[in-house]
């Protein structure tokens, strides 16, 4: 089988991708490894969209752009990208389920959640810590989790938590919760919601699951342990660009590097959304990204054809 575009990555960019790009009769596959939409899944709101209805959830905007995608014929793939190779006929992609081949290619991975490196992290994963609410929120219903992080990310996700949880813990290490004063006012206006500023999470304690988080507040420097059944870890993000080092050219803080029409230092293979370097990373930003990959993407084969 050989595609016209393989797309990695089923975010806002590489919707938009797909969309073009099958607008433009290509045959066009996703992987998407995780969930559809990427981040902005978690958003119980999307109110800087231009033109989103009131009330747009992330994952109802996600889900529409998704459905675009596959009335115009774009193929959806769980399968996850492991590599590529340049071939004569464009791109041989290697994924944990057998090879893939396109004529084009368009990365659209996004940023990836740190790791905090705290003692029980990573022994754990999986076991009740995650980086990943749309991923795993259903898990944990009834149960209570904690949140570790105070920026845009951890409290979009908090609040998405809501619809499962019964408490959420918020560990902030500052003295107040560094976001605007909307998203501020919902966090600290939620009954299911608890937040611990000036705390620092010290270790993640469980045996085969997730059982309790000890904590230090910086004031005080008093140490706490807290019953917990799962922790969603969101200190900040690196961009998802691990898998194509040595193939693609990366900025000094990993980001890949294109121009404006998301071409890179490969012909063939394009980049669209919060994977490159930009000075904004919104919904919006990613669905031009995408739409301007995706009609490069046409250019490139009618060229090479």
């Amino acid at each position: 089988m050989m595609y016209d575009t393989i797309i990695v990555g089923a975010g806002p960019a590489g919707l938009s991708a797909g969309l073009y790009a099958a607008r433009g009769s290509l045959k066009v596959i996703i992987l998407e490894k995780e969930g559809i939409g990427g981040k902005i899944a978690t958003a119980t709101k999307v109110d800087n969209y231009p033109g989103a209805p009131a009330h747009t959830t992330g994952s109802g905007l996600s889900e529409r752009m998704r459905e675009q995608c596959v009335e115009l014929g774009v193929e959806f793939s769980k399968k996850t990208y492991l590599s590529n190779k340049e071939t004569d006929e464009g791109f041989q992609v290697q994924t944990n389920d057998g090879i893939l081949k396109a004529k084009t290619m368009i990365i659209a991975t996004g940023r990836a959640s740190k790791s905090t490196g705290y003692k029980g992290e990573r022994e754990l994963t999986g076991l009740g810590v995650s980086y990943c609410v749309v991923c795993d929120a259903n898990f944990f219903k009834g149960l209570n989790v904690a949140v570790i992080g105070g920026d845009d990310t951890a409290l979009t996700e908090a609040l998405y938590l809501t619809k499962f949880a019964k408490e959420i813990t918020i560990v902030h290490s500052q003295d107040q919760l560094q976001v605007d004063e909307i998203l501020r006012n919902k966090i600290i206006n939620c009954p299911l919601i608890k937040v611990l500023n000036n705390t620092e999470l010290e270790e993640i304690k469980g045996n085969d699951m997730v059982e309790s988080i000890q904590v230090k507040n910086r004031t005080t420097e008093a140490i706490s342990e807290i019953p917990m059944d799962g922790v969603f870890i969101f200190v900040g993000q690196n961009p998802d660009t691990e898998v194509f080092v040595g193939n693609l050219q990366r900025n000094a803080k990993g980001f890949l590097v294109t121009d404006e029409e998301m071409r890179t230092n490969i012909p063939g293979l394009f980049v669209a959304g919060d994977v490159r370097e930009k000075s904004l990373r919104q919904v919006i930003t990613a669905t031009a990204d995408g739409a301007i990959a995706g009609v490069n993407a046409i250019k490139y084969i009618e060229e090479q054809e």
